[in-house]
């Protein structure tokens, strides 16, 4: 297919670039960059503007507070249907948003997939300093609390192979996680200070289903800079708390509305 004098792709070409750079920012570890994405498929940096501009008006890309690009929420919102977490979805909204307003941070709902973790829902806390939306991102388990947490619960296996470092903080060797799996079940709630990114912190505790099986977990998120050391057990025992009282309060609500 012949593209146009001005360069720009036309027809049956336009469309297999756009769907390539679509497919690229779902499948990516990290939200790329324009500049990334561009390099990758061997484009003009004005073409691939041009093509991610068209996504982001129907809503199947988005770009986060650096600039780089994520799903957008057509496709977050038809990510959210998938059998099985529509429902977890629905029912622990209120309880990220009530995270969210008593912490002041961000509150994410993940489980696991594969051998990543992947965030399903999030409040957003009442800081204009915060975290991007982690919906539809995909982290490895080893470095995010919510991942830690459905490592040491048995919800999903250590991955085989070896563990990303992701930063000077990241634990990189099994035994090192394996160590720090024990001290997750002991207290109940995980951490990271650093790991996944310098200067991000999030707590982490389970969710559990009506036989105590974990089936999922969420966090709240914040800098590190707020999220200090001496917070961290207290925030930690709130989400333990928060957690096991939620099913009592919905079906509390369900017996008044009855």
């Amino acid at each position: 297919m012949a593209e146009s004098r001005a360069g720009a792709p036309t027809g049956a070409q336009a469309i297999e670039r756009a769907s390539a750079l679509l497919v690229s920012v779902l499948e990516a570890e990290r939200p790329p960059l324009l500049t990334q994405l561009a390099s990758a498929h061997g484009l003009a940096k004005s073409t691939v503007s041009r093509m991610l501009s068209a996504l982001e008006r129907q809503g199947l890309v988005a770009r986060d507070r650096e600039g780089a690009f994520i799903p957008g929420q057509t496709l977050v919102r038809f990510a959210r249907t998938r059998a099985g977490d529509i429902d977890l979805i629905s029912q622990y909204r209120p309880l990220l948003e009530r995270l969210a307003t008593v912490t002041g941070e961000t509150a994410n709902l993940a489980v696991a997939i594969g051998d990543a973790v992947e965030s399903l829902d999030q409040a957003d806390g009442a800081y204009l300093l915060g975290t991007r939306n982690w919906v539809g991102s995909r982290l490895p388990l080893h470095c995010s609390a919510l991942g830690k947490v459905l490592l040491a619960f048995d919800a999903t296996p250590i991955p085989p192979g070896r563990l990303e470092r992701r930063t000077p903080h990241t634990i990189s060797t099994r035994a090192e996680l394996v160590t720090e799996l024990a001290l997750v079940r002991r207290r109940g709630f995980a951490v990271i200070k650093d790991e996944l990114e310098e200067g991000l912190t999030a707590v982490a505790a389970p969710i559990r289903d009506d036989q105590g099986k974990v089936i999922a977990s969420v966090s709240v998120t914040g800098p590190s800079s707020r999220l200090t050391q001496a917070r961290l057990p207290a925030l930690g025992l709130l989400l333990i708390d928060e957690t096991r009282r939620f099913p009592m309060n919905q079906r509390r609500r369900k017996d008044a509305q009855s």
